[in-house]
Order: structure tokens, then C-alpha cells, then sequence
């Protein structure tokens, strides 16, 4: 929630309207998120444009993960040297419009992937979430800039939240009008791409007119390329002064490994080992959209009541108790039947699941990114936050590319338990943390610089 009174609370603060139209790029862009990654498409690109080939979909599930791990791979590849030109050009709004706008563009062409045209499909999964995802960092190195630390886990939250508000709008009207991600169903399913774009385009409309550049560019007597090489170089012998950030980072790597994994093959999972149906589906839809908005919300304020650090901790031991209950639900859900001489559907116990999976992803995900602006300097934010979109999606590269591999070994079912030991080890080294020492490293940059 925004600060009743911004003036007063501290002078750091932006107005109400910026921090809002911060927020409202993340109720735009989780139209894609939801829609293309999560739900429908990768659902519609494993069961039918790819299809079963004999082989319980390891093919098309191994092809899906391969997409997005490419596209995290080129995110690793670029997101620091565009951060730290960004920083230095104080271009960091023109850089979110490119992404943006290439994420508008490549979602709206889903709609010509047919059954059949994988390598089409590939490449534009690809193409979008590159850009989606350097757009995810871009934006986020502007958090640093509205408000004062004690502040920055309330305002990520309420973004996060506002972002799975706008993940309902637009699952609301996919259930309504698209139906479902099948092949009797595709004419009309096929609109996801067009629908999520055009959401995408017209929600984020306030970012831009209401967000800030508040950056001084620096001269530029040589290129993009020279500046950004010569500013990654010199962070890289920076991050050593800032001890803190760089072991979160490495804890970062680890947990949100986890999280992609869940994010691309949660509703796979559930059409291909829970077996649900389309109403159930749909529930979940919903379910997952408003336990992440509580958890974004609910977990910000205890942020900056309890710290960022033992908040994130927080949301990692609920990971791993969602982990296990997904993991667990066709074996529990039989016990209970045997046991008590009921007959539930392991779909319905796995709708129960749904909801401490929701709490954990917009709260995991709401900390880690507050947590980075803590330890950023202002002047080395979009930087900071290229290395936080490193982190993220090598991690992406790196659980997606493992979880591919497991389950065409061992199936998807067993596969999901890798998420758990992904987030101990991120527990266990995100504990060599100072939370107090990162924030005064960032404090005594800003008065250095």
C-alpha cells in the first residue's frame, strides 16, 4: 500500500502517482507471465503444437524448457552491460520502452504457431521472453528511487500485488472468451498471444507517463559497447566492497531456479500428472492470482517490520512446504481414500496446494527484488539490478535446462522434488547475509560517490 502521506513519512518518497505508475507495470506485463509462461500457451505448445510423440510429451516438455532457457541465456548475457549503460546514458526509461515494445510485438505473433510449426513457435517463445524478461530488470532498477530503504518492501509488494491483480483481468477474460488450451479449441485459443500483448500495451501506458528519469548522463565520447564493457568490468571489482549483495545474489541463483521451474511447469504438471480438469484448471487460474497478490502484500509489510533478509527466508521455507504438497498430492490423495472412505480427486486436494504455491511466489518474489534495492546505491541501481536479471535468469537457465533433462529421465513427477533442494541450499547461503552491513555499504557508496 502507498504511504498516506509521502511528504511527511520521508522526503525520498515519490508521489503517489509515480509509485503507482511503477506498479502498473507489473499488472501489465503479468499478462504474459500468466498467460504465455505459466498457463495457457505452455500448456498449447506442449499437448498440441508440439503434441504427445509416444513418449508421455518429454519431447515437447524438454523443447519448451530448451525455449526459455535460451532466452534466460541471452538475459545473462546482456542484462549487465544494458544496466550499466543505462546508469551511466540515465537512459533507463528508453531502454524499458524497446523491451517493451519487442515484447508487444513478438507475443501478438504467437497467433500464427499452428499445430506442427514448432521451430516457429520456439524462436517467438524465445524472441518474447527476452524482452519481457530484460524488461523485468529494467523496471525494476527504478525501485531504488521511491523510497527510502525501510520502505522499498511495502512498495515492492504493493507492485507484485497490483502485478497479480492484473494477472485475474487477464486470466478473467481468457476463461471467458479463449476457453481452453486444446486442439478442438484452438482457433479461439490462438487469440492468447494477440489478447496478452494488447493487454501488455495498453496497461503499461501509465508507466510511462508518469515514471521519472531522475539519472544525470554522463559525456559520451565513446560507444554503448565501450561503456557498458568498462562499467561491468569496474562493478565486478566493485561487488567486492559489496560483500552482502553479491552472496544474496549467489542464494538468488539457487531459489529463483526453483521458482522458474515452478512458473513454466506448474500447470503443465497439472494437466499431465494431476490430470484435471478444465474447470479445475480455471479455478486455479484464480486461486494462484489471489494468494500471490496476499502474499506480495502481506509479506512487504512484514518486510520492512522484521527485515528483508529473514522475510526471504521466510518465503523460502514455504517453498518448500509447497514443493513437498505438490510433489505429494496424488500419493496423499489416495491415502486419505483408503484410509477414511472418501473419494476426493487428487485435482481438488492439488487446488489446496495451489494456494501455499501462490503465497510462496509473490512473496519470494516481492522480497528478493526489495532486498537488492536495499544494498543498491542510487547512482549504480540500474546496474545492480542487471546483475539481479542475471541472477534470475541464469537461474532460469540453469533449473529449466536441469528439470528438462530430469523428467525426460524420471518423469515430471519425481522431477519436481530438485525445487526442494534448490531452495535449502539457497537458505543455507543466503544465512551468511548482513542485512544491516549490505544496507551500510550502500549508504557509505552514496556518500563516497
Amino acid at each position: 500500500m502507498l504511504p498516506a502521506n509521502p511528504a511527511k513519512v520521508a522526503p525520498t518518497y515519490a508521489s503517489r502517482r509515480e509509485i503507482f505508475g511503477w506498479a502498473m507495470f507489473d499488472f501489465a506485463n503479468q499478462a504474459y507471465t500468466l498467460l504465455i509462461i505459466t498457463v495457457v500457451f505452455g500448456e498449447l505448445f506442449t499437448t498440441v503444437i508440439v503434441g504427445d510423440r509416444g513418449d508421455g510429451f518429454r519431447l515437447a516438455n524438454f523443447l519448451w524448457s530448451l525455449a526459455l532457457a535460451l532466452s534466460y541465456l541471452m538475459v545473462v548475457l546482456t542484462a549487465p552491460l544494458c544496466g550499466a549503460v543505462m546508469d551511466y546514458r540515465a537512459e533507463k526509461k528508453r531502454f524499458l520502452l524497446i523491451s517493451y515494445l519487442a515484447t508487444v510485438a513478438t507475443t501478438a505473433m504467437l497467433y500464427f504457431v499452428e499445430p506442427g510449426y514448432v521451430v516457429a513457435g520456439l524462436l517467438l517463445i524465445i524472441l518474447s521472453n527476452y524482452a519481457y524478461s530484460m524488461g523485468e530488470s529494467f523496471i525494476a532498477a527504478f525501485l531504488p528511487e521511491l523510497g527510502p530503504p525501510s520502505a522499498l518492501g511495502k512498495i515492492s509488494g504493493f507492485g507484485w500485488a497490483l502485478g497479480y491483480i492484473g494477472g485475474l483481468f487477464a486470466a478473467g477474460f481468457t476463461l471467458m472468451v479463449l476457453g481452453e488450451a486444446t486442439a478442438d479449441n484452438f482457433e479461439r485459443i490462438r487469440w492468447v498471444g494477440p489478447f496478452a500483448a494488447g493487454f501488455f500495451l495498453v496497461a503499461a501506458l501509465p508507466t510511462f507517463l508518469w515514471m521519472k528519469e531522475r539519472g544525470v548522463p554522463q559525456p559520451h565520447a565513446v560507444s554503448y559497447r565501450r561503456i557498458a564493457l568498462q562499467r561491468v568490468r569496474s562493478t565486478f571489482t566493485e561487488l567486492r566492497y559489496f560483500k552482502d549483495l553479491t552472496v544474496f545474489l549467489v542464494s538468488l541463483l539457487f531459489s529463483m531456479a526453483g521458482v522458474y521451474i515452478i512458473i513454466a511447469f506448474a500447470f503443465i504438471y497439472g494437466a499431465q500428472v494431476i490430470g484435471w480438469d478444465e474447470s479445475v484448471r480455471n479455478i486455479m487460474f484464480i486461486i494462484v492470482q489471489i494468494t500471490a497478490a496476499a502474499g506480495a502484500l502481506g509479506f512487504g509489510f512484514l518486510q520492512d517490520k522484521l527485515g528483508a533478509k529473514r522475510t526471504y527466508q521466510m518465503t523460502l521455507a514455504l517453498w518448500v512446504i509447497a514443493i513437498v504438497s505438490i510433489w505429494a498430492t496424488p500419493e496423499l490423495t489416495d491415502w486419505v481414500n483408503s484410509h477414511y472412505a472418501v473419494q476426493w480427486q487428487a485435482q481438488y486436494v492439488f487446488l489446496v496446494v495451489g494456494c501455499l504455491a501462490g503465497l510462496s511466489l509473490g512473496s519470494n518474489q516481492s522480497a528478493s527484488r526489495a532486498l537488492v534495492g536495499v544494498f543498491s546505491p542510487l547512482e549504480k541501481s540500474a546496474e545492480f539490478f542487471g546483475f539481479w536479471g542475471l541472477a534470475n535468469k541464469l537461474a532460469g537457465v540453469f533449473g529449466i535446462v536441469m528439470l528438462g533433462i530430469l523428467q525426460t529421465l524420471i518423469g515430471l513427477q519425481a522431477s519436481i522434488l530438485l525445487c526442494v533442494a534448490l531452495f535449502v541450499i539457497a537458505m543455507l547461503i543466503c544465512a551468511g547475509v548482513n542485512e544491516q552491513r549490505g544496507r551500510d555499504a550502500a549508504l557509505a557508496w552514496k556518500r563516497s560517490a
